[in-house]
């Protein structure tokens, strides 16, 4: 891979990988690096790939996997509060805000399945073979994500915050 065509891997697909890297660190500072690792692996990949949609299956796979080896290495450090990042990251709405800190509160099992299957829209079965899950724990998460995300945003709704 020569540096034109790294380039342009890199800047189609640095936010992406970023933002599923957010979803597991909670913090913009780790998920950057995370992002990274995945590019920098990319380049120094040896097989070429193979179209498109392997590039972007290959890099999502990198960062979920440095994603999760991270956050089990005994270097981990301190993260600031979720809600600390909430108003620099720009949201146009209230809702999209609360939202968004709903989400970040779900646990990762069902946090990392909700982003790539509604922001990533990866379908389900694509979901499954990038967590290494059978579709059927797919489905059960998303299904279950749900359900705490509709109990958490009508408790923001009671509250008069949504």
């Amino acid at each position: 891979m020569d540096e034109a065509q790294f380039e342009d891997i890199a800047k189609r697909y640095r936010d992406r990988l970023f933002a599923i890297a957010f979803q597991y660190t909670k913090s913009a500072a780790d998920a950057d690096d995370m992002a990274q690792i995945a590019l920098i692996k990319c380049y120094h990949a040896e097989k070429p790939f193979e179209n498109e949609q392997h590039i972007r299956n290959w890099l999502i796979r990198v960062t979920v996997n440095e994603c999760k080896r991270y956050l089990v290495s005994p270097w981990r450090r301190y993260t600031a509060p979720i809600e600390d990042y909430a108003e620099t990251l720009g949201f146009e709405t209230p809702e999209q805000s609360s939202l968004f800190l709903a989400v970040m509160a779900l646990p990762q099992k069902y946090r990392v399945p909700i982003h790539l299957y509604y922001y990533e829209d990866y379908s389900v079965r694509e979901v499954a073979q990038i967590l290494g899950l059978r579709e059927s724990a797919v489905q059960t998460r998303l299904l279950r994500a749900r359900q705490k995300l509709k109990q958490t945003l009508e408790g923001f709704r009671d509250e008069g915050t949504l």
